[in-house]
């Protein structure tokens, strides 16, 4: 009669550990990959978010004299207006 290698026998043991451990390596060598993957997109984003800040920061100090200019030309057309409906 022939038995199937029972789970008592060290051999069998030691054959399913060192299996155990090669599925846990590739595991964990998946998992690496995966959160390496993670970390660059994460890179990415910060140096993409960076730059849009420093475009947004350059956009709003190039965006305030604008205004000014705008009220200052309004000032400018009310005075000469008021020199039009004064001086005739």
């Amino acid at each position: 009669m022939n038995e199937s290698p029972s789970l008592s026998d060290p051999a069998v043991v030691a054959v399913e550990l060192e299996r155990l451990r090669g599925t846990v390596e590739a595991g964990f060598a998946r998992a690496d990959g995966q959160l390496a993957l993670l970390v660059q997109r994460s890179d990415q984003t910060d140096k993409q978010l960076a730059d849009h800040e420093q475009r947004l920061d350059a956009l709003e100090r190039s965006r305030w004299p604008i205004a000014s200019i705008g009220a200052l030309a309004a000032m400018a057309t009310g005075a000469v207006a008021l020199w039009e409906l004064t001086g005739r």
